[in-house]
């Protein structure tokens, strides 16, 4: 014991050292804690009737809860100190239950072994033996419950008034004033939004409401007469995806593959028309935290992105703020665009048919993409047999044969049909919807064949006189396509053969390098790539023996082993 601490004990008659003494004293002998230089006043730390102690997330604590309350009981029953704990008792109970769960199950089992209750299953179940046997051995929770009892005099269930709280939280706004009163303003759809979320985390929605600080400060800078209607869905947006996301509720790529709010009121269309529940998540989200908010505008990709990556991508930002100011008023869309992106009961009756000509007359004309034409024709075909559109369903599907082979001259590839049409839940299609998929498929793939070739004549123009753009283009665009099919292999020779040495030899060791990556890939290609291997070898015949000679016939050699990998 110190020597000056045990002089002070013996004047003052103290024969043993509170609890709460001993952590003060051990904590200012480790720090070295003076009070001015001189040494420390101990009659400080024996100073107890005007002290609080506050013991804050018992449940949350690493060291066993019986043994924490072990150590308060001696401040509590020893040093007589007003003591106050704060916990969580319902996740507390749940993490009691559930600590060691393999080694308790295991005990269990070999308890009831031992006493040639494992085999018997004439009574309960055996899961459930396992179960009561390990409340029977290991029921922390009375263990807890007992030392409640003797320890904790009193218990105050606390239980917040949120609508006061959320008040409370905005407060912070308040040397913003055009924030704070749109904030104020929209106090209703901020306590809606919160209560909707199901949680009671007042944490998540201060950084929500943080989140948006910066939103709408972005908003009223570049795009400052935005809808007032359109900040207030940024606001609910902002709180439920936070809610979502850092609730754990999600993962956080739920939302990674919508691009926009079209295609998010698409999903919402498709689930709700063609009642198609694999987007079950998107339609809940929306219901809950849309409910009884009615706007066009309900899906925010550069907020998404914010809040999951804590990135503000500006060019995303300027994406949406353009779409959101030409569609805003949805009567302004073009009919196609209000069918695939609205649920159609919400076209007015007077509106209906003209939407429908004008849909069609759209599609007779080749102004909507492939993928549209054929996203449109399920929505035809599943109204047509509801009987909102007169037409006969042969003279549609002529019409959009039609259309379609004029939307191929300007649409291009889509790469990505199966999540598109994901989108719209096509079930088990019809007949007809079968036979416009396979025109779809048969035009999406000459548009595939197109997209190559010009790809092609892009990448292989660069030999022999931009040769870091070839390389750089080649590994990033051709690594894992046949791209030597859609280009002319007479051409191909003449650029090699015009080459450097050097540029042959790095093109054949990336060749075959590509040929080990993606053999399957590259597969289609190896008519041209044979045809290629005659040509080279054709030239070389009879040659004067040139490194560059010698150059291409190394090359033929490992088209050979490419080549090779394919009989």
């Amino acid at each position: 014991m110190d020597k000056n601490l045990k002089k002070y004990m013996d004047a003052n008659g103290i024969t043993k050292i509170p609890e709460y003494a001993k952590t003060g004293i051990d904590m200012a002998n480790l720090f070295g804690v003076t009070q001015n230089g001189d040494r420390v006043d101990y009659s400080d730390f024996f100073l107890t009737e005007d002290k609080v102690l506050c013991f804050d997330d018992l449940e949350r604590a690493n060291v066993d809860v019986i043994d924490i309350l072990g150590y308060i009981n001696n401040f509590v029953e020893h040093d007589h100190i007003k003591t106050i704990i704060i916990c969580n008792e319902k996740e507390l109970s749940t993490k009691l239950k559930s600590t060691n769960l393999e080694m308790k199950t295991f005990i269990a089992t070999y308890i009831l072994d031992k006493e040639n209750d494992l085999t018997n299953i004439s009574e309960k179940p055996m899961v459930e033996k396992i179960q009561d046997k390990i409340e029977y051995v290991f029921d922390k929770a009375n263990d807890y419950e007992r030392i409640k009892e003797k320890l904790i005099g009193e218990t105050f269930e606390y239980q917040p008034k949120f609508d006061y709280i959320i008040n409370g939280l905005l407060m912070r706004y308040e040397t913003n004033q055009d924030l704070i009163r749109f904030l104020r303003e929209s106090t209703g759809l901020i306590i809606t939004t919160f209560n909707k979320s199901g949680t009671r985390n007042l944490r998540i929605l201060k950084h929500a409401l943080n989140d948006f600080k910066k939103i709408f400060e972005m908003v009223n800078r570049n795009y400052p007469n935005t809808n007032h209607r359109v900040l207030q869905t940024m606001l609910i947006f902002t709180i439920a995806v936070s809610f979502e996301i850092k609730a754990g509720k999600i993962t956080k790529d739920k939302f990674v593959n919508i691009a926009n709010n079209e295609e998010y009121k698409a999903i919402l269309v498709s689930s709700r028309v063609l009642m198609d529940n694999r987007q079950f998540y998107i339609k809940e989200f929306d219901s809950s935290y849309y409910y009884n908010f009615k706007s066009e505008y309900r899906f925010f990709k550069f907020i998404e992105i914010y809040v999951r990556t804590r990135i503000f991508d500006m060019k995303t930002f300027k994406s949406d703020m353009e779409m959101i100011i030409n569609t805003v008023d949805t009567s302004n869309l073009p009919g196609y665009k209000r069918l695939l992106t609205e649920e159609y009961w919400k076209i007015s009756d007077e509106e209906f048919g003209g939407v429908i000509e004008e849909i069609l007359d759209y599609v007779r004309t080749g102004k909507t993409t492939l993928i549209e034409n054929v996203k449109l024709f399920i929505y035809f075909d599943y109204l047509i047999k509801k009987g909102l559109i007169k037409h006969d369903i042969t003279e549609v599907k002529g019409i959009f044969m039609t259309g379609m082979g004029l939307s191929s001259l300007v649409s291009k590839y889509c790469d990505n049909v199966e999540e598109e049409l994901d989108t719209i839940g096509i079930g088990e299609p019809s007949e007809d919807v079968e036979d416009i998929l396979r025109h779809f498929y048969s035009l999406n793939s000459k548009l595939k064949d197109r997209m190559y070739i010009e790809l092609a004549d892009d990448v292989f123009k660069c030999i022999p006189m931009k040769m870091e753009v070839f390389y750089e283009r080649f590994d990033k665009e051709c690594m894992n396509i046949p791209i030597f099919k859609y280009y002319d292999v007479y051409q191909t020779f003449q650029r090699l053969s015009c080459a450097s040495n050097e540029d042959i030899v790095t093109i054949k060791e990336k060749l075959l390098n590509r040929a080990d990556l993606f053999t399957k890939e590259i597969e289609p290609e190896m008519k041209n790539i044979r045809q290629l291997k005659q040509i080279i070898d054709d030239y070389v015949q009879g040659k004067e023996i040139s490194i560059k000679i010698v150059m291409l016939k190394d090359l033929s050699n490992d088209l050979e082993k490419i080549l090779a990998k394919y009989v």
